[in-house]
């Protein structure tokens, strides 16, 4: 902590801290299996990049960036407006200061149907490390 000397008024020495050191925020990851949201997609930006699991992003595939659902799960994902769905595997992290739930690829967001309006109110719902049977993906 940094700080400045300063007297109070009864002439008592007093430090006047200038600069607090900002904790570094940890990213909480939600055990939670349905999770209600704002969802958007991928810009095309990001096409062949690394994602946060070492994967290259493709818009071609079935995936999606979330900052509180855990990394390599297959989720599946409700458009609560026509209520579409879709099932995909969490790939990425989104920027940190995000308030979105979740960003999908923009295949993804073509099954729900909402990519003219650029985002959509969804459900979430956590399948799993392994995709579970009799669950297609897509």
């Amino acid at each position: 902590m940094l700080g400045s000397k300063a007297q109070d008024a009864e002439g008592n020495s007093l430090t006047v801290s200038k600069h607090q050191k900002a904790k570094k925020s940890k990213r909480v990851v939600s055990n939670q299996k349905i999770h209600y949201g704002t969802a958007s997609f991928y810009a095309n930006k990001f096409e062949g990049r690394r994602t946060a699991n070492g994967e290259v992003f493709s818009q071609k595939k079935l995936t999606g960036a979330s900052n509180i659902l855990p990394l390599n799960q297959w989720v599946r994902v409700t458009n609560m407006q026509n209520h579409l769905t879709v099932v995909l595997r969490i790939t990425d992290r989104m920027y940190k200061n995000n308030k979105r739930l979740i960003d999908l690829s923009k295949s993804a967001a073509k099954k729900l149907k909402y990519t003219g309006y650029g985002l959509a109110h969804v459900r979430v719902e956590v399948l799993g490390k392994k995709l579970p049977e009799g669950i297609q993906r897509g």
